[in-house]
């Protein structure tokens, strides 16, 4: 209950009989004590409050943005900031001989910290146009490296298509495409000793889907994407004794389902999980020869927090787990919106 409407109650029950105006109301009904016409009166919506479907549509909205579109001609600017750790601890063994002559344990681990801005523009009221720049900083301890490297990251374009209206209980749907740029410093380029990677290193194009429905006071969500990434080609990178020349990165699907549950009118919980399936990638090298990697999955458990701190500002926070080997031990992720 708002504090609004609570001051009205007791403003309403506290008023003396000679005051006619407020302890008789025009919608007083018979038999009915003076000062409680108004207290119902006081009760009641008035503009501008959010009854529990709204406090749900935004829960949804803070918890993943592509589920709200903008209104045509409406700008929106985000600030994400996002942490995350790996940690792994290599077995290195020589039995080439037929004999063990290598043996240690080597640690790597990675620190990556990405500070994103994000612009949405509202083409039609069910279009949204999207563009965001990352600013990557990575810290890695490791046999061949040991330092830090800052730099610009993939720059994204994307949008999102919304077909049809929402409508109260019924499921909505959201298409979404992205386009990223391999803007970031490329991890193909790089050599082992002399810098870390803040890119993929190749072009990617998103397509996906996203429905969410609010079965209340619970607002249940789903998606799936699919990536395709261009070859990178005419590399000359140094990888032991050969030089790869041509990366062609495999097809990758992802998945999800969660949940968003808004505990009051400002603060707002959610739980996700998060999985994507990447296919080998074939690796080409100058003398002709050809290494395909193996598959690889990445699935996230995804806790969030959403505090509602004015009518169009919530700010988000969310602690990701990684569950498999290929995933993030442990990320961190911060979402702000920006008015002018």
């Amino acid at each position: 209950m708002k504090i609004r409407p609570v001051l009205g109650l007791i403003a309403a029950l506290a008023l003396p009989a000679s005051l006619p105006v407020y302890a008789q109301s025009s919608s007083s009904r018979p038999g009915e004590p003076e000062g409680m016409a108004a207290a119902r009166d006081a009760l009641k919506q008035k503009e501008g409050d959010t009854d529990q479907t709204t406090l749900l549509q935004q829960t949804l909205t803070a918890v993943d943005k592509q589920y709200s579109l903008l209104k045509r001609g409406k700008v929106a600017v985000t600030y994400d900031f996002n942490y995350s750790y790996i940690g792994q601890e290599k077995i290195n063994a020589d039995l080439s001989s037929g004999q063990l002559t290598l043996f240690n344990i080597e640690n790597d681990s990675s620190h990556t910290i990405t500070n994103t801005l994000a612009a949405d523009y509202g083409v039609l009221d069910n279009l949204t146009a999207s563009f965001s720049v990352p600013l990557v900083s990575k810290y890695s301890q490791n046999p061949t490296f040991d330092g830090t490297s800052h730099s610009i990251g993939d720059i994204a374009l994307g949008a999102r298509y919304q077909p049809f209206e929402t409508r109260r209980g019924q499921p909505s749907m959201t298409f979404n495409g992205s386009l990223r740029l391999p803007t970031g410093r490329s991890p193909f380029k790089v050599q082992a000793d002399q810098g870390l990677a803040t890119g993929s290193g190749s072009a990617a194009l998103t397509a996906g889907i996203n429905v969410n429905h609010i079965v209340d006071p619970v607002a249940l969500f789903g998606s799936l994407s699919f990536t395709y990434s261009a070859p990178a080609s005419h590399l000359s990178q140094v990888r032991g004794n050969r030089i790869l020349a041509r990366v062609e990165p495999g097809m990758s699907i992802g998945f999800g389902i969660g949940f968003a549950y808004a505990l009051s009118y400002n603060i707002s919980t959610s739980l996700s999980l998060q999985e994507t399936i990447s296919a080998g990638s074939k690796l080409r090298f100058a003398d002709g020869t050809e290494v395909k990697t193996q598959t690889q999955t990445a699935g996230v458990l995804t806790f969030g927090l959403g505090y509602r701190v004015s009518p169009k500002t919530t700010i988000n926070i969310t602690a990701g787990v990684g569950l498999t080997p290929d995933a993030p031990n442990f990320s961190i992720g911060v979402n702000l919106p920006i008015d002018f």
